[in-house]
Order: structure tokens, then sequence, then C-alpha cells
């Protein structure tokens, strides 16, 4: 297989989105590609058979949830306009009847989120930055009506509807401490909102589900560094807390029964489901292999005959759709990943790691050896920052293996995963000790007899973007080429051109204002010091991103040219606008543009490296 059949071959390898469990169980609606465009698919759990519904209405690219209607006759979508995330909700029925039909529902300003469907299946609960700031909307399906529930000042996230739909959750900020996240409970109509006061000012605090009789909320709370889950009681605002405080535990939804709760538990880069019993506060492993076995879905995960639907990859395995049972341990698989021609035996597996970096801090890391001799290098740095890399399969990292780089993920501080303290180390200091861990990182991987040292490139999307930029320019001689893929250059004017809602959820928490901190602002932008390049950058940008706007990459661009940097194929940069493309994209088609803007660029700015032979 050629290098160009085998990039097209992996980029359109059928991928699946969103599983969502219906409301009685019995079937699993989910995004599907495996036509060549992605799709909604409904599939029967106990048949196995699987039904395209769709045929072009929905969304190229996969990245926003699906909700099941409270009668499972429709599955509500997001849509925007290619890709810039200015969401409407849309409804396509499922039914017999109408199939494929399908309603535009909302037709709001900004960005539109669904967060839940009320059980009498008569109201939608909504967050939408319509206004400005991200806050709390019902929408009502009769009169279509969309109704403010909640007008704060920081971002509010709406939670649920409790069971007889009277009441709602969200979460929101009314704290002096940028860092605080509270619980709130108001009645549905947004009046008399409470705070439940959770944890300490400072800690953030989140909501997972109703209990079934609407007295109980399953939460969460970082208060004790770890996020643990707890049981809120309503009537006596009471918490019963569980776990030991080792890892992280991330609660998702209670049990059929409301005997037990499911959650999710990180620890080493991996991501294992857990059930606690709720009267004995005793937890269990489910029986599915290590790796990221995430609980599928926006929403309760909850089969039919009490299994849960589960999504479970590992570095070298693509995802597979699961329905476990946590009484006998058995597991079925509802949807397998495919391979297509190519040998699943090729992709590579990861060696996690930790090591100490420049101040005595312990970082984890995950390294994937292409078996290259001397091997290239690309360091990967994740985006977020909140977010952390795992043990699962990704598709940019095997495509850059097979062309004999071996690769470098770097879990630096300010990562998930590893707690509140280790979260909020970043705080006040973006751009500053997490790149020191990212550059530690490379000196310790490429001091290795089989890594070259003089072909090491950073790679980087979106958080990772700036990193990307950051690492070329503070410390350059490191590398011998970068790849800044919808990356940060100009932190005031993300501040000021970036969606409310990362205004004051991400650019306050981590750097205050720029009115505030101006030379912090100045000093951590790569744009700031530009003129300290000297190996050679693609900048790559999707013209309809809102949330880092292309404006970050045409500013970087129009600092290069006025420091004297050439651009071109073999001058100091190139650049590269996608066209109807936001903040990265899961469509097919545009997936195999990005992969060969990645390999054309590395191919000719590191024509050393070599390409394993393939293994058919």
């Amino acid at each position: 297989m050629s290098d160009e059949d085998f990039l097209e071959a992996l980029a359109s390898l059928p991928s699946f989105q969103h599983a969502v469990a219906s409301p009685d169980g019995d079937r699993v609606a989910l995004y599907y590609d495996v036509t060549g465009r992605n799709e909604l698919h409904v599939l029967d759990v106990a048949s196995g058979d699987r039904q395209q519904i769709s045929h072009g209405e929905v969304p190229r690219n996969a990245r926003w949830h699906l909700k099941w209607g409270a009668d499972g006759d429709v599955v509500y979508f997001h849509d925007d306009e290619a890709g810039n995330e200015q969401n409407d909700i849309y409804a396509i029925s499922v039914s017999d009847e109408e199939e494929g039909a399908v309603e535009q529902l909302t037709a709001m300003e900004g960005q539109t989120v669904l967060s839940d469907v009320a059980e009498n299946g008569e109201t939608l609960l909504l967050g939408s930055n319509r206004d400005g700031q991200m806050n709390v909307f019902s929408f009502d399906l009769a009169s279509q009506e969309a109704t403010k529930l909640t007008d704060y000042e920081r971002a509010a996230s709406p939670g649920g509807f409790s069971p007889s739909g009277d009441r709602i959750a969200y979460t929101t900020n009314e704290a002096e401490d940028y860092n605080n996240q509270d619980l709130y409970v108001a009645d549905a109509d947004g009046s008399n909102p409470r705070n439940l006061h959770i944890g300490a000012v400072g800690a953030e605090a989140g909501f997972a589900d109703w209990g079934s009789e609407g007295s109980r909320l399953l939460v969460s709370d970082n208060t004790e560094n770890f996020s643990r889950c707890g049981i809120y009681d309503l009537e006596t605002d009471d918490v019963t807390w569980f776990g030991d405080l080792t890892a992280e535990e991330s609660p998702v939804a209670f049990g059929p029964d409301d005997e037990s709760f499911y959650a999710l538990r990180t620890r080493d880069a991996a991501i294992m489901p857990i059930r606690y019993d709720i009267e004995s506060g005793e937890a269990t492993e489910l029986a599915v292999p290590e790796g990221v076995a995430a609980f599928s879905g926006a929403g309760s995960p909850i089969l039919a005959e009490d299994r849960v639907l589960i999504r479970h990859t590992t570095p070298n395995r693509r995802p597979d759709l699961l329905a476990h049972d946590p009484e006998s341990g058995e597991t079925e698989t509802l949807l397998a990943a495919e391979y297509g021609d190519l040998d699943r035996d090729r992709f590579v597996d990861a060696d996690y790691f930790t090591f100490e970096s420049h101040d005595g801090l312990e970082i984890g890391a995950l390294l994937y050896d292409s078996g290259e001799r001397p091997s290239p290098l690309v360091v990967n740095p994740h985006g977020g920052p909140r977010a952390a890399d795992y043990r699962s399969f990704g598709m940019y990292t095997q495509f850059l293996i097979s062309r004999g780089y071996s690769v470098l993920q770097v879990n630096y501080r300010g990562s998930t995963g590893r707690g509140r303290e280790f979260v909020e180390r970043l705080y006040g200091d973006w751009g500053g000790g997490e790149q020191a861990d990212i550059a530690e990182a490379v000196r310790q991987v490429t001091a290795k007899e089989w890594v070259d040292e003089d072909r090491v490139v950073v790679f980087g999307g979106s958080y990772g973007g700036y990193s990307a930029y950051w690492q070329m320019v503070d410390y350059p001689e490191l590398y011998a080429a970068g790849i800044a893929w919808i990356g940060v250059t100009d932190l005031a004017d993300m501040f000021e051109n970036t969606m409310p809602h990362f205004r004051t959820e991400l650019m306050e928490k981590y750097l205050g204002t720029p009115e505030e901190n101006p030379e912090l602002y100045r000093d951590r932008s790569p744009v700031t010091h530009v003129e300290n390049l000297t190996a050679p950058l693609l900048m790559v940008h999707g013209v309809n991103d809102r949330r880092v706007p292309v404006s970050q990459a045409r500013i970087f661009q129009e600092a290069l040219e006025d420091a004297g940097f050439a651009a071109g194929e073999d001058a100091a940069y190139e650049y590269v606008e996608l066209g109807e493309e936001g903040h990265a994209s899961s469509d097919i088609d545009q997936k195999i543009r990005m992969l060969r803007t990645l390999d054309d660029f590395l191919q000719r700015r590191l024509p050393e490296a070599t390409t394993p032979p393939d293994a058919e």
C-alpha cells in the first residue's frame, strides 16, 4: 500500500460518535460515517440491526452530541454554518411513519447547546449565549419559544430537569474567586434559585443526574483536590461522599434502581468505568480491558436489562461500542471498529512514563515508538489546556508513526486527571510552567540513543497550537520545524474576539483580564516573540473558527512579515487557511485535507525522515 493510499485509508475508516441510549434502552442513536459522510444511525440493541436515518441533513462534522426525545420518536441534534459552532437545535424523526423528517427548532443568535429534555417531552433545557454570556434557557416545543431562565455575568451551564420537570439544576459562579463553581437548583421557570454550597469557595461543584424521585442529586466536588462523587439530599441538605480520594472520580448517572450509580475513575492516563453501591459505599471496576472505557452518550448510559453503554479504546485499537452487564461481567460488542484493508497489528501501543520536570514536579507522558532508527520525533501537546492525553486511539498519532515519526504527548501541569491542585498550577502562569514541562520532556526523550535530536517537530491544535507557537519562539533550539493548528498567538485579541463564555471561563480564570494584567497578556503571547523563530513553521487555521478566531493566525502572519520573514515552501513559514471548517473537524474529507497538509510539510521540511516498509 502506497503512502497516499494509507493516508486515505486511515482517514476513511468508519468512526462513530456520540452514541446515546434511548429512553427505554432498547436502541442507540449515533453518528456514523460508514457511507463516507457523517449520518445519524439507530442501532437495535437486541438484534444488532443498524438503520441509517439521515441522508445529508445532519452536520458533516460530528462535534456536538445527540439527545433522544422523551418518547423515543425523535433525536435532537446541533447544526451550524460550516463549522462555526453557532449552533441551533434540530429534531429528526426516527419513527416508522415520518422517518428522516427534520425540523429546525431554535433560531437563536450565537451558540446554543442542548442539555436535557423534560420527561413529559414538552420542554428542552438549553445553554445559549444569545444575549452575550452563556446562560440557561428553556424551549417550549409547542410554541417554539425560548425563555431565558438565568442572567449571570459569568457563564451558567445547564444540568438537567428534575423527573417531574418542576425544577432544574445548573452551575455557575457568583463568587469573587474565578476558580469557583457552584451547583444551583431552581424552579423550572428560573425562579427561586438556591446555591447548594457544595464544597469550599474556590472549588468546583458539578451536576451529573437527578434521582428518580427528584429528592436526590448525583454531584461532584473537588474541594479535597481529587474530584469525588456524592449524593446530595435536597430534603436534608446533607451530602454523602464516596471514594478514598486517591484518584479522580467523576459521576455519570444513577443506576436504574437508584441503589447504585456509575462513575469514571482516571489514573495514569487510563479511564475505567466503575459502579458504586450506594448502601455499602463500595466501588467495583467494570470488567473491561484497560485503556479508555467511557460511558457513551450525553445522558444516562443505561440500556435494557440494566446493561450499560460503553465506548472502549486503547492506543492501538480503534473505539468499539459495547453493552456491558455489570452483574455477570459479560460484554457484547454492539458496533466493532472497522480496519478495512489495514492490518490492525501495524498500530503502535503507547508507553506511559513519568519524569521530574524543571522544578521537581512529576509529570506524566505517553511515548509512541515508531521503530525507526534513529527516529525523528513529533512532540504533540494536547489542547485545553484543561484536558489530557489518554491511552486512546489517535488517528493523527498513528499516521505520524506510519511515516516513521515517534510521538511524544505530555500531560503538563494544568492537565486533568491529577486533581485540582495540578490543574491550578497553570492559573496565572499560562505559557509558563506547562511550556517548560513540554520542553523538559523533549530534552529527556531526545537523550535516548534511538531518538534523532536533530529531527524534532512540534505539532498541536487549539491550546496545543498555542503550545506549538510558544515552543517555536521560546525553545527554538529544540525544534527542526513546527506545525501550529488553530492556535492562539495574541492573548489580548483572543480575549476580545472569542465567545463570551470562553472569555470568562478560560481567559479570566487563567490570566485575569488584559486591563488587570497587561504585561502577562503581552509576555505570554507568541506574537510578542516572533523574532525568535529559527525553524520552518506551518500555520493552519479554519476560517470559521469562533473559539480561536482566524485572526489569531493572521496576526502572527502579519508579525512575521513585519519582522522580515519570508513565506513559501522553502522559506521561513507557510500559511494555510481551511475553508468551510472551524475548530477542527471529524469529516473524512476534511481529515484527509489536514493529513495531506501535514504530510506534505513534513516530507519537504524534514527530507531525512524515512518511511518504514508497509506492514501489509
